[in-house]
This record gives C-alpha cells, structure tokens and sequence, in this order.
C-alpha cells in the first residue's frame, strides 16, 4: 500500500460475495465518507480490488479486538477526491452525545418534580390539619 492506497479487512457476511461479485464485473468504485457531525463530506474516485491469500496484507489490516474472521482485502486506489457543500448534510448525534446534552435537563426535571412533590405533600398536609 501507498499514499494513495486505502485498505480494509473484508469480514464473513450473508455469503451473498456482492462485493467481490462488483468488483470482478467493474473495477471502478467511489466512497463517501460523511462526517454528519461536523457536517462534511468527501467523495473519493478510484478503483478496487480484492485481494486473497495474501496472509500479511490480511494481518496488516486486521482489526486486534475485532473477532471476526477476514476473509479477504479490499484495496481502493485513490484517483481523485471532493469535499462537498455542507448545505444538505443535516447533523447527527450519536446516542452517548445526546445523552450528555439531555443530562443537564433530566436533572434539572428531576430536581423539580422533586420541589412539586414537596410543595404538593406540604399544601395537602396544611388542607388536612385545617
């Protein structure tokens, strides 16, 4: 591989081999690699190949604490790349993030369902001693 070279391990699937079945009908490929967080794209242009029995090359893109079995390499040869206009790329949030924001308000909703039920038991403690 090489600077202009992107590799990943090719795991076990549904046995459908689609991508090795496109890959030996046209070799020609694209990604898109969004980021919706910060709300960027990029669309890169190249060709892919994949790659088997060849043991280091597979050792070389294996994933340590993946367990999943490599059944082959994907090489994609970079030959042009774009970084796309943000204006249509709407933001996400992964669940651990939203998690975080909401944290504040939970408390904070919690803190006064708390004073509600005080204010509550208190009002309906004063009504029955009257």
């Amino acid at each position: 591989m090489n600077e202009k070279t992107l590799g990943f391990a090719d795991f076990s699937g549904n046995v459908q081999y689609i991508t090795v079945s496109n890959l030996e009908g046209e070799a020609k490929a694209f990604l898109f690699l969004m980021d919706y967080r910060q709300r960027r794209r990029i669309k890169v242009w190249g060709r892919a190949e994949y790659v088997e029995g060849d043991s280091a090359l597979i050792e070389r893109l294996r994933i340590p604490s993946y367990p999943a079995k490599v059944e082959r390499a994907i090489l994609f040869h970079v030959e042009a790349l774009s970084e796309n206009c943000s204006q249509h790329i709407p933001v996400h949030y992964s669940a651990n993030e939203v998690e975080a924001m909401m944290a504040p308000l939970v408390a904070r909703i919690e803190e006064l369902e708390q004073k509600l039920d005080e204010f509550t038991s208190h009002t309906l403690s004063k009504r029955n001693s009257v």
